[in-house]
This record gives structure tokens, sequence and C-alpha cells, in this order.
């Protein structure tokens, strides 16, 4: 009996190897404690987004042909396009539309291939056969798509308040102030305004007056295009070399500017264009694009203390721009929005002053951080069930040890997920919380079996650490076989293609990763915790059998 314990347990699995391994290093709690640590951390600066955001790669050649039937733009323009931009790999769909004057190529390339090889690959290849285009054709427009871009991850509802004395406008060039701040911060890809009216001039003719005066519209229209190009602003050099530069001061300032222009003359005295046109200033009428917020106020603290009965909030309605904000691809949405919504703060006495207020309308960093930090709770509340579970089924010390390994297996794939360059959104949670009841498998599997040995009735014939090393070694087999069942019924999912199969793919990433993890840290961190914790139990009346029999032997 001596030589068969002193001989010891034969390890068969890699589990048991891995137990027998770590279970008398003094790295091993070392070894947790970096695991804890580097999930913590990739937990903490992973970005974090609503939804993941997908590889999508395609562009438009635009290609203008003055005078030109739509018939001959499809022959000699769409139609030779098409054909030598199916030379370009990667492309899976191609789109041509033959108009008037001009032919439009649109095509769409697979859903993951690189966005910026992709757009460099069309305008080299529209480069290339530049000789090819025939005579008459414009040099062509290459428009690359920025879906991955279009995205807002805020919107911002600015208004003039009733009280406020800025038009419309004013509140453009306010907000066209704040658009340019924003878009200097770091991260920020695109930002767009919508709603908005610019400040012109406006003319509105009367027919009666060009009819009086014999002039047609076309007279005015080209007196007023006029504006744009004789503004005296002269640059050249004399013979001795100085630079002359003739320049006065913007013509065109105030509404009786534009009314003195000279239209036509009429039996030897100027018509202006005051005579047959109303001038007025103010904002870009033929933009029909606005919008408006629509919010209830809510009551301030005091206003209802006087009141016998509660003043319900006031619906209050406003013309307001919208700003959206955009972020860079990869790119953490928390803190581009914590950012953007900093340089925004920096604005709200200038604009209290002015009476403009702005309302949030979007935050999806907020939702993403909220996301995260519900599935932290919630996988709080879902170890402490399992704890008092194992609590009720094994012991208070087992349960300890079971509930050590999900945070330990959640941040190796964490850990893992932030290394691969993936981030945090709604797919990558799903993908924790569809793993998380596989999670705990391996450990509740082996932290049985070394309760089992542990009430065996040959437990006083052995070594802890033999029991534990042959406990944890004895499932191995079995434990990693329905482990990597679970494991190939994920993987086939990463090959599905298309919008559906990028939207997925981190199920398929993150899932067989957690469940090796599981394997790994069960083998390694619950026989050790056992070592450390549990205790082997002690059988009186095994030990009163043998002290009679060893008495009853000195008798004799």
């Amino acid at each position: 009996m001596e030589e068969e314990i002193k001989k010891g347990y034969e390890v068969t699995d890699i589990a048991g190897k891995l137990a027998k391994g770590f279970l008398k290093s003094p790295l091993t709690s070392v070894l947790g404690a970096f695991l804890l640590l580097m999930g913590y951390l990739a937990l903490a600066v992973m970005p974090r987004e609503e939804d993941p955001q997908i590889a999508i790669s395609g562009g438009g050649v635009i290609v203008p042909m003055p005078g030109a039937t739509p018939q001959e733009v499809e022959n000699i323009i769409v139609n030779p396009l098409e054909r030598k931009l199916r030379e370009v790999k990667g492309i899976e769909h191609i789109y041509g539309m033959a108009m008037d004057n001009v032919g439009i190529v649109n095509v769409m390339y697979y859903v993951g291939e690189n966005r910026e090889d992709s757009n460099l690959k069309l305008y080299d290849k529209v480069m290339q056969n530049m000789d090819l285009m025939p005579q008459g054709v414009m040099q062509p427009i290459i428009k690359p798509f920025d879906i991955d871009i279009d995205v807002p991850i805020l919107t911002f509802a600015f208004y003039a308040k009733h009280t406020s004395k800025v038009d419309e406008a004013e509140l453009f060039e306010k907000v066209r102030k704040i658009q340019q701040r924003i878009n200097g911060v770091e991260n920020v890809a695109k930002t767009t305004l919508q709603g908005d009216h610019k400040k012109q001039f406006n003319i509105e003719v009367d027919i009666n007056k060009l009819s009086a005066y014999h002039l047609s519209l076309g007279q005015i229209m080209q007196a007023v295009q006029s504006l744009a190009v004789n503004v005296p602003d002269v640059k050249g050099r004399i013979n001795d070399g100085k630079l002359v530069i003739f320049g006065v001061k913007n013509a065109i300032e105030t509404v009786e500017d534009v009314g003195s222009v000279i239209v036509a003359q009429y039996m030897g005295s100027p018509i202006y264009l005051r005579d047959v046109a109303n001038v007025t200033q103010g904002i870009d009428k033929q933009n029909f694009k606005s919008a408006e917020i629509t919010y209830k106020e809510q009551p301030k603290e005091g206003e209802e203390a006087h009141d016998e009965k509660p003043t319900s909030a006031t619906t209050s309605q406003y013309k307001q721009i919208t700003m959206t904000v955009a972020k860079l691809a990869g790119t953490n949405a928390v803190f581009v929005a914590q950012d953007v919504l900093e340089v925004l703060k920096g604005f709200e006495k200038e604009l209290a002053a002015e009476g403009i207020g702005y309302i949030v309308t979007r935050n999806y960093g907020n939702r993403a951080n909220e996301a995260v930090n519900e599935l932290m709770h919630h996988l709080v509340i879902t170890i402490i069930i399992i704890a008092v579970m194992l609590v009720y089924a094994l012991g208070w010390k087992e349960s300890l040890i079971v509930t050590f390994t999900v945070p330990a297996i959640l941040a190796v794939t964490l850990f893992i997920a932030y290394m691969t360059g993936q981030t945090i959104n709604r797919i990558t949670l799903f993908a924790f919380l569809l793993s998380l009841g596989l999670l705990v498998d391996a450990a509740i599997i082996v932290i049985e079996n070394i309760h089992r040995h542990l009430h065996a009735h040959n437990v006083d014939e052995k070594e802890m650490e033999e029991l534990l090393i042959e406990a944890t070694d004895e499932i191995g087999a079995p434990t990693n076989i329905a482990t990597f069942a679970i494991i190939m019924t994920m993987v086939p999912m990463a090959f599905v293609g298309g919008m559906m199969g990028s939207f997925m793919k981190p199920i398929p990433y993150n899932v067989p990763v957690a469940l090796f993890a599981s394997l790994v840290v069960a083998y390694i961190f619950t026989p050790y915790l056992s070592l450390k914790l549990l205790k082997k139990p002690v059988h009186k009346h095994h030990h009163k059998h043998h002290d009679d029999a060893h008495h009853e032997e000195h008798k004799q």
C-alpha cells in the first residue's frame, strides 16, 4: 500500500497534466490575479458602440458627356466602363445608369472588403483606362461610399427660444461655429446640419413692371449673375517686379446695393433692379427643408408652490437645426460622445446669452455604455445565483471556487477580444450571454468530482494532491469532448457570408474562446483553490475500527 501511494496516480489527460503542473506552483495565484486585471483593463478601454460597424465598400463613377443622349451614353460610356470594372477583384454588384449628358456606374464590393483598398482599386481602374474614353467626355468623378461613418452616434437639436432675438440665419451661423469646433474632436469622422437656413438676398420680380419696361426675366438673371464676377480683385506684376493688387471692399453689402444694380437702359436712363423687383434680406426661401422640435417643459421648482393645483408640463414647439456627429470605425462611441459633449458644454454660456437652447436627441455612446454596465450587473446577479445553488448542492467552499471561475473566464475572453480588435456591442454582449450558462459547466464538473472523491470510502489512503489530480484527470476526456462538441456547433456560423454573417460574427469568435477558456480555467484553478480551501473529512468510525484492530494484535 505504501508503494502505491508513493507511486501516485498516473495522469492520462490534459486536464490532469494542467492540474498537476499548477497545483503546487507559486505562479498560479499570480496568473489568476493577472487574468482578472487584464480582463478589467480590457473592459475599461475596449471600444463600446451600439451596433457592430460592418465593412461595406462601394463607390460611384460619374462620367459627364454634354449633348449625349441616354442611348449614346449607354453604348460608349456605361457598357464599356462596366466591362472594365469587372476586372477588379472583390466587386459583387455593378449598377449602370444612362441619362441625358451623363452616365453613372455604381459598384458594390463584397461585405468585409477593406474600404480604403476598394476605393483605391476603383480609382486606379478608371484612371488606367482614361485613354479609352471617347472624344467629348469630361473628367470622370469618382465618389466612394462612406457607409461606415454615415450612422451618427450623437444628434443635437438647436433652437432659438421664444424670448430670443436670433433669427434662423443667425442661428445657422452660431450652430455652424459649433460644428466646426466639434469636427476637430479626436475620432469624430463626420458632422452634418439638417434643417438649416442660410442668409441671402431675395429678389422678387414684378412681372407687370417687366412688361412696362420691355424687359425679360433673362436680363434680370444676367444682371444678378454678374454680381459674382464683377468684384474688383485684380492681381498682377508690373515691369519692375512690384506686386500690384486692385481691390475694394465688397460692393454688395446691403439691400440698397443689390437694388442699385443696373439691369438695362431705357430711353437714355438706367433701369435699376429696384425699379422692377422687391429686394429683401432674409433666408434662402428656395430651401424648403426645415425641422421643428416639440417637447414638454417641466415647471421649475417653486413655480407650483403658490398654486392650489399643480401646473402640468407645457408643450413647446420651435424651429430647429439638427447636428449629427459620426465617429471613425473601431473607436469607442462612449469616449467620443463624452468628448463632444464636453466641447458643447463650453458653449453653454454663449448659447444661453443668445437665447439658444439645445437638446441631445440621440446618444448611442450612452446607450452602449448602459448596455455594457447592465450586462455586468446581470453577470453579478447570475454569479450570485450560481453560488447560492452550489452552496446547497456541494457546500460554501465549493461554491466559492466555482464562483471565481466565471469572472476569470470572462476576463480571458474580453482580453482576447480586445487584442483581436473587436468592440463591445450588442452582438458581442449577446455572445457573452449565450456562453454564460456554459462557462461554469467544466468548473462544476471538476469540483463535483473532487467532492465525490473527498467523500469516498478510501479517501484516507490518498494524499490531498493526488486526490485532486486524479479527480480532475478522471473527468478530462468526457468534459473535453462535450465542450468541443458545443464549440463545433458555433464554428459554421463564422462561414456565413453577406451582411448577416458580418453582423453575427462576434458570436462564433467569442463563444468558442469563452468555452475553451472555461476548460483551461477549470483544470488549473479549481484543483488549486480546492487544495487551499478544502480538507479531507475525518471518518471517526474508520479510525475507531483501526485502533481496535491494532490493540487486539498487540495483546496477542
